[in-house]
């Protein structure tokens, strides 16, 4: 058993070393969205935050429905915090939120805590 274990190792690391680095980020991320994250977005007006969503799972980047191209806005769901204590407090609900691509007031980090 452990012979074949050792083979299976064996045989995806060569298959991650074959990929290129973009296929694989693009099974980082695949793994990354079926397991989850607990991803913070903040927005901010100068230095200050004026917006935070937590318990973020991803975000994804807006597909046209008939040309399937890629629109200049990504979307996510997120809990509103809106006491900015990084814990999703009763009252404070899970929502749907937009970002343009044109916009640069924003981060996103995985929640640390």
């Amino acid at each position: 058993m452990k012979f074949v274990s050792s083979i299976a190792l064996l045989a995806a690391s060569l298959v991650l070393i074959s990929c290129t680095q973009e296929q694989q980020n693009s099974i980082s991320r695949s793994v990354q969205n079926w397991t989850g994250t607990n991803g913070v977005m903040e927005f901010y007006a100068g230095d200050k935050l004026v917006r935070r969503f937590i318990n973020i799972d991803k975000v994804s980047t807006a597909m046209g429905t008939e040309d399937n191209k890629p629109r200049s806005y990504r979307f996510g769901y997120g809990v509103l915090d809106e006491n900015f204590n990084m814990k999703a407090d009763a009252g404070e609900k899970k929502v749907y939120f937009e970002i343009s691509d044109y916009s640069s007031n924003y981060i996103f980090f995985e929640n640390p805590r």
